[in-house]
């Protein structure tokens, strides 16, 4: 039965794929039909008048023709500028083409009338779809969610709808299909293509228990994956939420100009006012048609419509590209921002080092190992913090496990709790000194991290832990400092391990012991410089306070917490921290883009405004000038999706 279900729910999604098409494909010609009804009109009613000469074309039989030929294009542009115009909004393009199409009427060149509303309405539909094919790669970047999944239930394999399926659920995923939901993975190991949530192009192996994302392509064998995150709290669903909002956030340069649009679109209009007024009272030929037309090119070349959408075309490619290389900006303001930052500020574990501990040596001072080894384990059972896994991993399945009661957490410090009727601290030093715990020489002259453990109010001994560096973690700071980009690290580590690990980096500064409100202490510092702007990278939920602070917060998104990646204004998914230095490349290279569009369109609007008010221009070179413009300038914000961002 089950099979035959799939098989009816296949052909019902397919027919309903094919409806879709359709209908997609019905609404596309139906939005490009007026044009090309009005285009054709045009070139045979020029054929009509140049070429063949036609005898009767002339007069009222030429206007009727045009201004049918206007309507389709014409009517809706004009329609839309009524709309605007009664809700406060006058001066908009919509108003300057139908005015300059209505006026190219009034002096009988008709042609030129509609030439203006037919290039203008081409023009719009290249940007259009432009925007919607930048939207488009944005989406279907990330919207790699698997319509079906398949679960086992009752010892049954069965294709359900992943939003149908609850956490605790085994899923079944065959080589070469998407991980519809997060969860664990239960094989021993399995090899994934980690791209579309990473960038990263190599194939990345995951053990048994680890987490696997939804997005991921199986790629050796067939496994299974307990479910940890229902569809709509999947990582991937979380990241696509993320690209889709970073649209509405507007960066500093994309709100200015549209900003200068609403002021300018005014001051052109009455300027072109003055074109057509002033001669009167300087020029004793004064001709009334003359200077209106001239007028009227000035109107078609200030449109500033290839300003508003290359603009925000920019930022989207710039989005886009940023997604595809594995970095997730929720807003183009923030991509802006990146581009400024002048300090670079780093939290130590899990962001420049791995974040991946593993006990170096234990050290008995007043119990053996192992007595006071199963109520540390005991006490560090329920933590997903990595010395507390480190500590799992080193004691292995043979201590015995023990029941922690009364847990308590002493934030930055360490826990409490009670254990087989022993009061059992475990922590760093600080939490020993507030509880007055006596410290012996040897752990107090302790370089690495540690642990110690204290039972009924006496050190029962310590454990030391090794942290690596992340492989770029070294190179990320020099490039840093080759961009000018001042460099800082904060850390809740010992003093003595994060002046070891800022040394190997050449990291400017470096600050251990520090409690969380110490970090967002350390920023608010860097931030009384008024000069100072200011970008936190960071991943643990002890983090969000300090990514929430900063003027652009980076979450390292593959091993960070939720909050961290709710909190912070960009992703790194694949916790590399040399994507940052790629994130500022991207940024450069979309504002550098954006500005070459913004002066393109001025220069050449202004020129070609002025040679229109000195008759040197007609509607014609007008109409090419402002529909030119505009598609290099879409052309050109369209080329950051092709860009090889390693040699900027």
């Amino acid at each position: 039965m089950a099979c035959n279900c799939a098989s009816h729910n296949h052909t019902e999604d397919t027919a309903q794929h094919h409806e879709h098409e359709q209908d997609h494909a019905s609404a596309r010609w139906k939005t490009y039909l007026p044009a090309a009804l009005s285009l054709t009109m045009l070139v045979l009613g020029l054929l009509a008048e140049h070429v063949i000469k036609i005898d009767g074309f002339t007069s009222w039989v030429r206007f009727i023709y045009y201004a049918i030929a206007y309507l389709p294009v014409g009517w809706p542009v004009a329609v839309h500028g009524i709309k605007l115009a009664f809700a406060g909004d006058i001066f908009t393009e919509f108003t300057l083409m139908s005015l300059a199409g209505i006026g190219a009427f009034y002096i009988g060149e008709y042609p030129e009338g509609v030439a203006v509303m037919v290039f203008y309405t081409i023009g719009e539909l290249f940007q259009d779809a432009a925007v919607n094919r930048a939207k488009k790669n944005i989406k279907s970047l990330l919207d790699i969610r698997p319509d079906k999944a398949t679960v086992i239930r009752n010892n049954e394999t069965l294709t359900v709808k992943p939003q149908d399926i609850q956490t605790g659920e085994i899923l079944q995923v065959k080589p070469g299909e998407k991980v519809p939901l997060d969860g664990e993975l239960l094989n021993s190991s399995a090899a994934f293509n980690t791209a579309a949530l990473t960038g990263e192009s190599l194939p990345r192996t995951i053990d048994a228990g680890q987490p696997v994302l939804a997005g991921m392509i199986v790629q050796d064998k067939l496994i299974q994956i307990r479910v940890t995150r229902l569809y709509e709290d999947s990582s991937l669903s979380r990241i696509l939420d993320m690209v889709q909002r970073a649209t509405s956030r507007k960066a500093k340069t994309e709100n200015y100009i549209r900003t200068i649009a609403r002021i300018y679109t005014p001051i052109v209009v009455f300027l072109a006012l003055c074109i057509l007024v002033l001669p009167y009272f300087f020029e004793a030929s004064y001709h009334f048609n003359n200077w209106l037309y001239r007028s009227l090119v000035f109107l078609v070349v200030s449109c500033p419509c290839a300003l508003v959408i290359s603009v925000p075309l920019g930022y989207f490619g710039g989005i886009g590209a940023a997604s595809q290389n594995g970095i997730l900006f929720k807003g183009s303001n923030y991509m802006d921002i990146l581009t400024r930052v002048n300090t670079l500020i780093f939290d130590k574990t899990g962001t420049l080092t791995k974040g991946v501990f593993k006990v170096n040596k234990t050290v008995d001072v007043s119990l053996p190992e192992r007595e006071w080894l199963p109520l540390l384990l005991a006490v560090e059972a329920g933590s997903t913090h990595p010395v507390a896994l480190a500590v799992a991993d080193y004691a292995g399945r043979n201590t015995p496990h023990l029941q922690a009661d009364h847990l308590e957490e002493i934030a930055g410090h360490g826990l409490k709790a009670q254990v087989e009727g022993k009061t059992v601290l475990a922590g760093n030093l600080k939490l020993m000194q507030q509880f007055d715990i006596a410290l012996n020489a040897n752990i107090t002259a302790e370089a690495d991290t540690l642990i110690a453990v204290a039972i009924d109010g006496k050190l029962a001994g310590y454990l030391t832990f090794a942290d690596e560096l992340k492989a770029d973690s070294e190179a990320t700071i020099k490039q840093l400092h080759a961009l000018g980009i001042k460099t800082m690290m904060l850390s809740g580590d010992k003093q003595s391990v994060t002046d070891t690990i800022a040394k190997k980096l050449g990291v400017d500064k470096a600050y251990g012991d520090l409690l969380p409100q110490h970090k967002l202490q350390k920023v608010e510092e860097v931030k009384q410089n008024p000069t100072a702007i200011v970008a936190f990278a960071g991943d643990g939920i002890n983090d969000a306070p300090v990514l929430a602070l900063s003027d652009v917060g980076i979450a390292m998104g593959g091993l960070g917490s939720d909050a961290a990646i709710e909190t912070a204004d960009m992703v790194i998914q694949n916790d590399q921290p040399s994507r940052i230095i790629r994130a500022i490349r991207i940024g450069k290279a979309t504002r550098r883009i954006v500005w070459q569009n913004i002066t393109l369109a001025f220069g050449v609007k202004a020129i070609v405004m002025i040679l229109g008010a000195g008759g040197l221009a007609n509607l014609w070179e007008a109409v090419f000038a402002d529909v030119g413009v505009a598609l290099l300038a879409v052309l050109n914000a369209m080329r950051i999706q092709r860009m090889d961002f390693d040699r900027y």
